[in-house]
């Protein structure tokens, strides 16, 4: 065989096919697109592994059917904060050197008790002083009121030998004035010693100022100054200088403040009822009613504040926490007069709930209930409120539901309930 074509052979052995060339090629690409799908599978089925695998941890409450002792239709509601009519900033009177402060915040102080003490040194000198000055006084005295003794028994003696005529009467009158000199003298120093017992209870008093006591019963909420330190009641002198040891609440003292939109404060009345309830407490319902209506207007705000009492006490209310406080209907006697919150004369219609157990899903009113281990949506139809609760129709009696859903939760989520 030629060499030509040996060459033209072995050029058409290496020579590929075209047909073969797309068919690889085909291959190929149905591969990638393969394992494309079968990333986007995993990945599809690891998120919903992930979002079934999500609990959430929630709060329950049961639904319940209300009744008539539910309790009084709330006319009005407002925000405010608990304050103390009874607070001080406890500081001493004079200016001193702190040697020793004795409160720490959340302690429970009675009233005269010792909160800190101030560096007395110069204080006790000066009693020593007074006290010492006392003394000298008082000695003195006992010597004028010697020598008037002896100046009265002399001017009996004149006179006893002046009717014998064997003193003169120039004598007699020397007696007599020198018993008066002594008089006036004995009289003068009776002064001096009550001038310097005088100054002893001032030097006493200073000496008190030193220690610092609690003006009344209460909790001390802030500690403002250390040991070392320099206190003052007038200045704060340099910067270095606290004004105050403390502050002290008395926690039987506590109100509620709220402001109330001027427009609606025609509903607010004296003596009225009211329940608060705390932002921190939720779940805490506390009775309450008004004190009075602050005559004046915040024309910034327009609102007038309402002062509201707390008619239970509980260790939880703390001033200067949150609070929503919701006025309750009264009763109109036959006199005119006003008496306590309305008894309805029917129960509502629907369930109580929680209000913050309502969300908004897709435009509608949605409360969870709790299903086992999921929860589940239930449109509702919201009602009237009473207090913290609402009435809503769409779920049974006895359900649990959450009290607040979290935005991210949907139907079928997983969920734990806290235990309470």
């Amino acid at each position: 065989m030629p060499p030509d074509t040996d060459k033209r052979m072995l050029l058409e052995q290496l020579r590929i096919d075209p047909t073969q060339r797309d068919e690889h090629s085909g291959s190929r690409r149905g591969l990638w697109l393969a394992a494309a799908v079968v990333v986007l599978l995993i990945a599809a089925g690891g998120a919903l592994f992930v979002l079934r695998g999500q609990r959430f941890e929630v709060e329950a409450a049961v639904a319940a059917a209300p009744s008539a002792a539910a309790g009084p239709t709330a006319i009005l509601q407002a925000t405010g904060y608990v304050t103390a009519r009874r607070q001080a900033t406890v500081s001493a009177q004079i200016t001193g050197t702190l040697t020793q402060v004795l409160i720490e915040e959340g302690e429970h102080v009675k009233v005269g008790q010792v909160l800190a003490r101030l560096d007395d040194t110069a204080q006790r000198a000066s009693l020593a002083q007074s006290a010492a000055q006392v003394q000298a006084a008082q000695a003195l005295l006992v010597q004028f009121q010697a020598q008037l003794e002896q100046g009265r028994r002399d001017l009996k003696r004149s006179q006893d030998l002046i009717e014998r005529q064997l003193v003169s009467q120039q004598a007699l009158e020397t007696a007599r004035t020198q018993v008066e000199t002594l008089d006036a003298q004995v009289a003068s120093q009776r002064k001096q010693v009550e001038l310097s017992q005088a100054a002893a209870r001032g030097a006493q008093v200073q000496l008190d100022y030193t220690t610092v006591r609690a003006p009344f019963t209460g909790v001390v909420i802030a500690k403002a100054a250390q040991a070392g330190e320099i206190i003052s009641p007038i200045s704060a002198g340099g910067g270095f200088t606290r004004t105050g040891v403390g502050t002290i609440v008395d926690m039987d003292s506590l109100e509620i403040e709220v402001d109330v939109n001027e427009a609606y404060i025609n509903r607010v009345q004296s003596d009225q009822p009211a329940q608060a309830v705390l932002d921190a407490y939720p779940e805490l319902t506390i009775p309450a009613h008004v004190i009075a209506i602050v005559p004046t207007a915040d024309r910034s705000k327009a609102t007038v504040k309402v002062r509201i009492a707390i008619d239970q006490k509980d260790p939880r209310i703390l001033p200067d926490m949150g609070v929503r406080v919701s006025f309750l209907e009264q009763t109109a006697k036959k006199n005119g007069s006003v008496s306590g919150p309305e008894e309805p004369a029917a129960a509502p219609k629907g369930l109580l709930v929680p209000a913050g157990a309502i969300v908004e899903r897709n435009g509608k009113s949605v409360v969870f209930t709790i299903d086992g281990e999921h929860a589940r949506a239930a449109t509702v139809t919201a009602g009237q409120a009473y207090g913290d609760l609402r009435a809503v129709d769409g779920i049974v009696n006895g359900v649990r539901v959450i009290r607040a859903p979290p935005a991210e939760m949907t139907d079928g989520a997983r969920v734990v309930v806290k235990k309470q």
